[in-house]
C-alpha cells in the first residue's frame, strides 16, 4: 500500500485517504470504514506547523463540526495547518484499530509535509475526550518506522512533536469506565514522550479533571515539557469553547504555549546575555523582557538582580531567534539583599520601554532612566 499519488491542484480542502488501496482491517469500503484526513492550510502567514485534529465522540462518534473543522478553521487563522482526522470507530472498530489509524495519520503528514507546507519536526496532534485519548495513546505508543518498508509512508516516524489533549480521558481503569477502549497511558510515558499541553474543566461529568492530572504528574517525573490548565467552569465537549468567555481562552494560550517553545518556527534560537541597570546602579529585582515582531518567533525573558550586578543570560533553549524585538524592562524592587521586615521599597513597580531593537548574540549593555518610568499595564 504506497502513498497516495499527489494531487493535481492545491490540496487545500482535500481529503486523503490514509491508505491509498484500503486500510488494513477494514470490515467494508462505506466511509465509517475508511479513514482519512482533510487537508486545511492557512491563506497566509503560514507558521510551518501542522496539527492533526482528533474530534471526540466516545469512540462511537465523531464530533467533526466544532471539534474538526472549527478547530481547523482557527488554527489556519493562527497561520497553522490542519488535519482533521476521520478515524474508525466502535461499535465497529476497537480503539486499537482507531489507534492505528492515528498513528498512520502522523506518519502520511510528515511523509507529505513539503507538499503541504509543514515542516516534518513541527507535527503535532490535538484531540478532544476520546479524540484526546488517541492523541495520548499515539504519543506513547509510536515508533521510528519500519526502514525496510514498501510502503514510503510507514518508513516514517509515527511520533507527534507536541500533543493537545484536551478534556480528555487518559486512562480509562482510574476512570473506571470502558477500560479495554481507554488503555492506560500515564505509565507509558518517558523522556520520549512528546511536550504536551493539556486543558480540562473541574465542572466536567463525563471524564474529570484528574484524566488530565494523571498524565500530568507522569510528564513531570519523565521530565517532559507541559503545561496544564484546568478551568472551573464548564461542562465536558465544549470544543474551543467560543461561547464561553472563560474557557474559549484555552486556543490562545496554546498557540503561545507553542510559540514559547520554538514550535511555530524553524529558525534557530539564540542565547541572550547583558545586564542592566537603573540611572547606572544594578535593581534590587528586574525583570528583561523581549517580544519579537515576528508573530511566530518565541518571546523571551530572565529576572535579575543586585546580587548579580545586574548581569542576566537567558540559555538558549529558552532564547529567542535573531531579529527585531521589543525590548522592555520591569523594576519591581529595589531591596537587596532580601529581608524580613516588611518594608517597602517602591510604590509600585515600573516599566521602561526601550522600542523596538534588532537582537543577536551581541552582549546587551542597557542603563534605564528614571525619569523614563511608565506604569505597569494590567494584565
Amino acid at each position: 500500500m504506497g502513498v497516495p499519488p499527489p494531487l493535481a491542484d492545491d490540496v487545500r480542502d482535500s481529503a486523503i485517504p490514509l491508505w491509498a488501496e484500503g486500510a488494513p482491517g477494514a470490515l467494508g469500503d462505506g466511509d465509517i470504514d475508511c479513514p482519512q484526513v482533510t487537508v486545511h492550510l492557512p491563506e497566509q502567514g503560514a507558521a510551518g506547523a501542522g496539527v492533526i485534529v482528533n474530534p471526540g465522540g466516545g469512540y462511537r462518534i465523531l464530533a467533526s463540526d466544532w471539534e474538526g473543522l472549527q478547530v481547523a478553521r482557527w488554527l489556519n487563522r493562527c497561520g497553522i495547518a490542519a488535519f482533521v482526522l476521520r478515524y474508525r470507530v466502535g461499535e465497529r472498530y476497537h480503539s486499537e484499530v482507531s489507534l492505528l489509524d492515528g498513528l498512520r495519520a502522523v506518519r502520511l503528514v510528515r511523509a507529505r509535509a513539503e507538499e503541504f507546507g509543514v515542516a516534518e519536526d513541527r507535527i503535532g496532534m490535538l484531540g478532544f475526550s476520546a479524540g484526546g485519548h488517541l492523541a495520548v495513546a499515539v504519543g506513547t505508543a509510536w515508533d521510528e518506522g519500519d526502514p525496510n518498508s514498501g510502503d514510503p509512508v510507514e518508513r516514517r516516524s509515527s511520533r507527534p512533536d507536541f500533543l493537545a489533549p484536551v478534556y480528555a480521558v487518559t486512562d480509562g481503569i482510574a476512570r473506571g469506565r470502558k477500560a479495554d477502549e481507554y488503555t492506560p497511558t500515564p505509565e507509558r510515558v518517558n523522556a520520549q514522550t512528546p511536550p504536551t499541553f493539556l486543558v480540562h474543566t473541574h465542572e466536567d461529568a463525563i471524564v474529570p479533571g484528574t484524566q488530565s492530572t494523571l498524565f500530568y504528574d507522569a510528564l513531570l517525573r519523565a521530565g517532559v515539557p507541559a503545561e496544564m490548565h484546568i478551568y472551573g467552569f464548564g461542562e465536558h465537549g465544549t470544543g474551543l469553547g467560543v461561547g464561553d468567555a472563560d474557557f474559549r481562552a484555552w486556543p490562545r494560550l496554546f498557540v503561545n504555549w507553542l510559540r514559547r517553545g520554538g514550535l511555530l518556527t524553524s529558525d534557530e534560537r539564540i542565547s541572550v546575555r547583558g545586564r542592566v541597570t537603573l540611572d547606572g546602579k544594578a535593581m534590587g529585582m528586574a525583570w528583561v523582557t523581549l517580544t519579537p515582531q515576528d508573530p511566530h518567533s518565541p518571546p523571551a525573558r530572565t529576572r535579575t538582580s543586585r546580587g548579580e550586578d545586574g548581569a542576566f543570560e537567558i540559555p538558549k533553549s529558552h532564547g529567542v531567534v535573531p531579529g527585531l524585538h521589543r525590548l522592555e524592562v520591569f523594576h519591581v524592587s529595589d531591596q537587596y539583599p532580601h529581608v524580613a521586615t516588611g518594608i517597602y521599597t517602591l510604590p509600585d513597580a515600573s516599566r521602561f520601554d526601550l522600542g523596538v531593537q534588532w537582537i543577536d548574540t551581541t552582549p546587551l549593555e542597557i542603563d534605564v532612566k528614571a525619569a523614563n518610568a511608565l506604569p505597569v499595564e494590567d494584565a
